[in-house]
């Protein structure tokens, strides 16, 4: 084959992948649309869209074609001399490899089933009722199983790692479990410590009624503020808050309101915020389809999210900036409280039920607790109907509470509705990444802090656009990490975090 032929068969390859991601952005609208604002009676017929959808997108991701284009690309020295494109091929060849290893019959399935699972999880949820959803996690459980043995266990390894290779390419459980479990002790021990000693804020800031709409507002100022661009997405309303970014030009960001603890909003659309602006800073107007315009990992996903969420949200800095704007949306409603008491409100050590309002101490512990949960159901230690009271025998270890009810015990969460296990590990490694980049942010950006309580967020984004976004896939998450930092990923950047930020706020 002529290096001219092999250059087209790039470009060849390059149109396969454009297409193929255009039909997958169809499909995250349709999924997009379920969550938001899609009747209730089109859950059948959403099913089959989906099932139809993930079946072509399957075909595409694994056609002789597209074997052929990849090993032609692969034999060109040419191509695979530039770092970049053999870094873009490496990735190309990973996704249609495993691809191939699913049968398109498996695909369909877990589409409709998954969209199915998610509307009764909805009414599960909304009615407290674990009886309804137990037969759905179940089948959802057994797919997990039949996909993770289609990938093949590795040499030494469980099945949960075929499952995790999805969503953080490379990580084991076991990697995890050794992350974890000291985390996990440590984490404890500061928690208890602050509470054994220290004086709990006030959260009397947190408590007052602010209506959907003033906090919607204070919202997309400060999405407009951190640098989001909502002439290119937009921020709607849903059970669980998440966001999509699915093509050039859109990215969907969605929250949920209640009228007390205006801060669950505000930090769930600044963490999803976050997401939207590493959606935003993906090279995806010229590379779309190519890996290189791809996010690395979820666990590089969520240092984004995590770091606007909880490095700047629950910052002094910031609240010196956000106070005033959210005087001016909030109706005389925190006028009683300064910017030290706001500060001190929402940087509390105090265990809760719902992981997604949990504060930075805490939260990392309801990721251990679903990362030990879904690995039982896995290996079959633990079975669905069984989930319950195995998750509240757990979270009374962890957190010393007794859950009330499956509403605000293992229903809370969407993920396993859709079958996504082996997703929520990447939350905690999220927040260890976010710490670790942060320290060499404020070494890099000096001026950072000063320039947060005037709302200055541009220096912080560019950063991140230089040293993260724009690379795509080109790097493995701990291989930026390395690259970015100097250390390989460590616990230490983020407890150091955890010690400066709370015992202040207890008064140590």
């Amino acid at each position: 084959m002529t290096t001219m032929t092999r250059s087209k068969a790039h470009a060849d390859l390059l149109d396969h992948k454009r297409d193929t991601a255009t039909l997958g952005s169809v499909a995250g609208l349709l999924g997009w649309d379920q969550e938001t604002y899609m009747p209730g009676a089109a859950a059948d017929a959403r099913a089959a869209q989906s099932s139809m959808l993930a079946g072509l997108i399957h075909e595409r991701s694994t056609s002789e074609r597209l074997g052929a284009l990849i090993a032609a690309c692969e034999s060109d020295e040419d191509l695979t001399s530039d770092a970049q494109t053999a870094a873009e091929l490496r990735e190309i060849r990973r996704s249609y490899d495993l691809a191939t290893k699913l049968p398109g019959d498996l695909v369909r399935e877990m589409a409709e089933t998954g969209s199915k699972a998610q509307q009764v999880w909805k009414k599960a949820r909304e009615g407290n009722d674990f009886a309804q959803f137990e037969p759905w996690l179940a089948n959802m459980v057994d797919l997990a199983r039949r996909k993770a043995a289609c990938y093949g266990t590795p040499e030494g390894g469980e099945a949960y790692d075929a499952l995790l290779e999805e969503y953080e390419p490379g990580a084991t459980a076991r990697e995890i479990e050794a992350v974890f479990t000291p985390l996990g002790e440590r984490l404890s021990s500061f928690i208890q410590d602050v509470a054994d000693n220290g004086t709990p804020p006030d959260e009397a800031p947190l408590n007052v009624k602010v209506p959907d709409t003033a906090q919607h507002a204070f919202g997309l100022e400060v999405l407009g503020a951190m640098g989001f661009d909502l002439d290119a997405g937009r921020l709607d309303i849903t059970a669980h808050p998440f966001c999509s970014g699915f093509a050039p030009g859109d990215t969907r960001l969605t929250t949920r309101y209640r009228d007390e603890r205006f801060t669950d909003a505000l930090y769930g659309t600044m963490h999803e915020g976050g997401h939207g602006l590493y959606e935003q800073g993906l090279p995806k107007a010229d590379k779309f389809g190519s890996p290189l315009a791809d996010s690395i990992s979820l666990g590089i996903h969520e240092s984004q999210s995590r770091m606007w969420e909880n490095l700047v949200g629950r910052s002094r800095q910031f609240w010196v900036w956000a106070k005033p704007i959210a005087d001016t949306h909030f109706a005389g409603a925190l006028d009683a409280f300064g910017v030290d008491d706001m500060t001190r409100a929402v940087n509390t050590a105090k265990p809760s039920f719902i992981r997604v309002e949990a504060d930075e101490a805490t939260y990392n512990l309801h990721v251990m607790l679903r990362f030990e949960i879904e690995r039982a159901l896995l290996r079959g230690d633990l079975e669905a109907a069984d989930v319950p009271a195995a998750w509240n025998a757990r979270f009374k270890e962890l957190f010393g509470l007794d859950v009330p009810d499956d509403r605000r015990g293992c229903l809370q969460d969407v993920h396993w509705s859709f079958g996504l296990i082996g997703y929520f590990p990447t939350y905690t490694l999220g927040n260890l990444y976010a710490a670790q980049f942060w320290e060499t942010i404020l070494e890099e950006v000096p001026d950072l802090e000063s320039k947060m309580e005037r709302g200055a967020f541009g220096d912080l984004l560019a950063w991140l656009r230089e040293k993260i976004h724009a690379h795509g896939k080109r790097y493995r998450a701990g291989e930026l990490c390395e690259m970015i930092t100097g250390k390989p990923l460590s616990a230490d950047p983020l407890m150091r975090h955890l010690e400066r930020r709370i015992r202040p706020a207890y008064g140590l």
